[in-house]
């Protein structure tokens, strides 16, 4: 089965493809499909922004297609950046570094640096199926970046779990407990749980 992913994230698309080979999906980017929109993400919550990327190009292509929403969220700052992740702080905030820097001081003097990061995965088919599945990887911000892997606000995200933050976990372990990996698991599931019903 052929699933287009609506995103050229090369991330994305690594993660997805190892765990939905496994259901018997072949997951393509959007651009192999000769589709270059911008989905118009002007949702509130993952939920809704992971279901307008699936719903635009899954309309674009006429395939089913899967979308992934994610982000981090502070508790001490109310929730944010939230949807917002990627465009932190505005105009003035222009590499993933300035929003970090942004996040920092958004939080200096603050004791709770709880947080976590979330991804919401939906996916989306012309007769009108739709699958959505929300992962979740708490954590704490520490006061400063620690190390080189990894994008975005990973060099300050410590996990427990890990030990570390996700910027000092080679990839495959970050794969591996990563809040994408968990909504992925939990996606996955889901399909084989609907799968074994529609065979009976």
């Amino acid at each position: 089965m052929k699933i287009v992913l609506a995103s050229n994230n090369a991330h994305k698309l690594e993660e997805l493809r190892a765990i939905l080979s496994t259901l018997g999906m072949d997951v393509v980017p959007q651009k192999e499909m000769n589709i270059n929109i911008e989905p118009n993400e002007n949702g509130t919550t993952f939920e809704e922004n992971s279901y307008i990327k699936a719903k635009t190009i899954m309309d674009a292509c006429g395939l089913p297609t899967i979308a992934d929403d994610s982000g981090l969220m502070v508790e001490a700052l109310g929730g944010e950046p939230g949807v917002y992740s990627a465009r932190y702080g505005g105009e003035s905030c222009k590499t993933d570094r300035d929003r970090l820097n942004y996040l920092l001081k958004r939080l200096e003097g603050n004791e709770n640096r709880n947080a976590k990061f979330v991804s919401v995965i939906t996916m989306l088919t012309p007769d009108g199926k739709k699958i959505v599945a929300r992962g979740e990887c708490p954590g704490r911000i520490l006061d400063a970046p620690q190390g080189a892997n990894g994008f975005g606000y990973d060099p300050v995200f410590y996990v427990e779990e890990a030990g570390c933050t996700f910027a000092q976990l080679p990839s495959q372990e970050k794969n591996r407990i990563s809040h994408r990996a968990r909504a992925l698991k939990i996606f996955a599931e889901t399909v084989r749980r609907e799968r074994k019903y529609a065979d009976k």
